[in-house]
């Protein structure tokens, strides 16, 4: 396998593991209430409430709120349908990329922005809207975690765009 090839895969590869955790991570906003309620349910088997209980109370607080805002406000959640849509719209800007890279790096790039955004959002919004700091560290690594792999595929494409010979002027006639 040459290196352009092997770096290619590597930058697909990559692109690939980002993507499907970039979905994951929107799909489980959709169903946000019952998957409180079944975190609740796992946490207490597990017996967290004894070794982490501002964990479980957190947990309680959020689902309290979830339950409440789903049986009275249910349009509050449409704000988190748009979340996981969001996600899903960005995940699908990766096929540029991953089709060409060198062309599409420019996507790579937004991801790292969009990453590095996540950190300034958390720690504004979070005291804001009474998140605990522990939990707004929680979602900063949203951002800290998902830049790993793109900056990992930008240096990849760098690498690529070097043994990609440039393209040869046509002469004008």
């Amino acid at each position: 396998m040459s290196d352009r090839a092997a770096l290619l895969k590597g930058i697909r590869v990559w692109l690939v593991i980002f993507v499907v955790c970039l979905v994951l991570s929107g799909a489980t906003a959709f169903p946000l209430v019952h998957e409180l309620r079944w975190t609740e349910d796992l946490l207490r088997a597990l017996s967290v409430p004894e070794r982490l209980p501002a964990l479980m109370d957190w947990i309680e607080r959020v689902r309290t709120g979830l339950d409440t805002a789903d049986a009275e406000y249910p349009f509050l959640l449409y704000g988190t349908d748009w979340l996981a849509f969001a996600h899903l719209v960005i995940a699908v800007a990766f096929y540029g990329p991953y089709r060409d890279p060198v062309r599409n790096i420019w996507v790579v790039e937004f991801g790292m922005i969009a990453c590095a955004g996540i950190v300034p959002l958390a720690l504004i919004c979070g005291p804001v809207r009474g998140i605990p700091f522990w939990w707004t560290v929680v979602d900063m690594s949203f951002g800290v975690f998902g830049v790993i792999p793109l900056y990992v595929v930008r240096r990849r494409i760098k690498l690529l765009e070097a043994l990609t010979p440039a393209p040869v002027p046509v002469p004008a006639t």
